[in-house]
């Protein structure tokens, strides 16, 4: 009976040492062989490792926000710029044609200055039947809608063939 008591209290402080050395390990402040200190998992984006010890010996990491970079433009604003629903209006006899342009830009607010033209597609012998220029600004994120029109009568018997395109849509900054 007492070897078996003995035995109990012998695994009994085995199990504790081995409870004790586990948490020694991944403890705070532990130390590898030799001395050394383990090495801390590399910070999350955007924060530093400090090796100084904070509290229970632990590592600290400090926030420190990356600079962004200089936001820059092209002052050809056209890949702004959307056309759709090229038509001629009958009733009102005018050439219409819907744009809406995109500032992609959340910081800066742009002025575009913009031609749209109405050209002859048959034959396509790059005549223009109009050109409608507007300015408009479009804050940061935002987008501005308009239709361009131009007055046109169309005289001739035959079926009129025409194209829209956005022509310019200069971009400068305000």
């Amino acid at each position: 009976m007492a070897t078996r008591g003995r035995r109990l209290g012998r695994a009994a402080t085995a199990a504790g040492m081995v409870t004790v050395s586990a948490l020694g390990l991944v403890g705070c402040g532990a130390l590898l062989p030799g001395g050394q200190r383990p090495t801390p998992p590399p910070p999350p984006s955007g924060y530093s490792y400090s090796p100084t010890p904070g509290p229970l010996d632990s590592p600290s990491y400090s926030y420190s926000p990356s600079p962004t970079p200089e936001e820059t433009y092209d002052p050809d604003g056209r890949s702004d710029a959307r056309g759709n629903d090229c038509r001629y209006n009958q009733s009102t006899h005018r050439l219409e044609y819907s744009v809406s342009v995109t500032n992609p830009s959340l910081t800066k607010t742009f002025k575009y200055e913009m031609a749209v033209n109405w050209m002859k597609a048959r034959p396509a012998d790059g005549t223009a039947y109009g050109l409608h220029q507007r300015q408009l600004v479009v804050r940061p994120g935002q987008t501005e809608t308009y239709t361009a029109t131009y007055s046109y009568t169309n005289t001739s018997s035959r079926e009129l063939w025409f194209q829209c395109e956005i022509r310019r849509a200069r971009k400068s900054e305000l």
